[in-house]
């Protein structure tokens, strides 16, 4: 009867913890049905993209008609209905143009409005503007991290996690090595906001969002 007893325990143990981690998923996008899910800053410089291989979404122009009001990344898509504080983002992202020094992608999070916000700039070449952790408070961007580690850009789909501990202030980044961060950094400036994806100037396509609440 014990074993019984203990048995049912451990089931009963392991279906709440699954079920527990099914929970903390709090978004989950793969576009197969559009981006009705997102606030595009500028809609006309984004475009869904069908392939083969399935559904994702595509910034299409350099320009932007998003002229944000301090200097920071014009291809802005946020989250509707979505603030967290600590969590962890994952995607898939393909850079489908070779810029040079500065090809990106951007990942926003902390955002309250247009001139208070971070975000993490994946740029090819690091630079006090490129591949950087950067924060945007009613001013143009600052850096807050001194990295100096190259994006490994090229024509392939690549993996990004970006992760955040709100009490601790940590802020990690990881590309294609969800192992070891990209670059990191501790700053508590601002708590729980909006999170988005995106470029400065760059063309991308998205694939597979999932942010998950810790």
């Amino acid at each position: 009867m014990k074993k019984l007893l203990l048995l049912i325990f451990c089931l009963s143990l392991s279906t709440t913890l699954r079920a527990q981690e099914a929970g903390r998923i709090v978004f989950q996008e793969d576009f197969e049905k559009g981006a009705g899910s997102w606030e595009i800053l500028d809609p006309a410089s984004w475009q869904m993209k069908k392939s083969d291989q399935g559904s994702a979404i595509e910034i299409t122009s350099r320009g932007s008609e998003y002229k944000p009001p301090v200097r920071s990344p014009g291809h802005v898509a946020l989250v509707k209905n979505v603030k967290v504080g600590s969590f962890d983002m994952t995607f898939k992202v393909r850079s489908t143009k070779d810029t040079g020094n500065h090809r990106d992608c951007c990942v926003f999070f902390g955002y309250q409005d247009n001139q208070h916000f971070y975000y993490v700039h994946l740029g090819a070449k690091p630079d006090p503007h490129s591949g950087q952790i950067m924060i945007v408070k009613e001013a143009p961007r600052l850096a807050l991290t001194k990295n100096t580690r190259l994006t490994p850009w090229d024509d392939k789909w690549h993996k990004v996690k970006l992760s955040r501990d709100l009490a601790k202030g940590t802020i990690k980044v990881y590309f294609d090595d969800m192992e070891s961060p990209h670059m990191e950094v501790v700053d508590h400036t601002f708590g729980v906001g909006r999170v988005g994806i995106g470029s400065f100037d760059d063309l991308n396509e998205f694939d597979d969002v999932v942010i998950r609440e810790k």
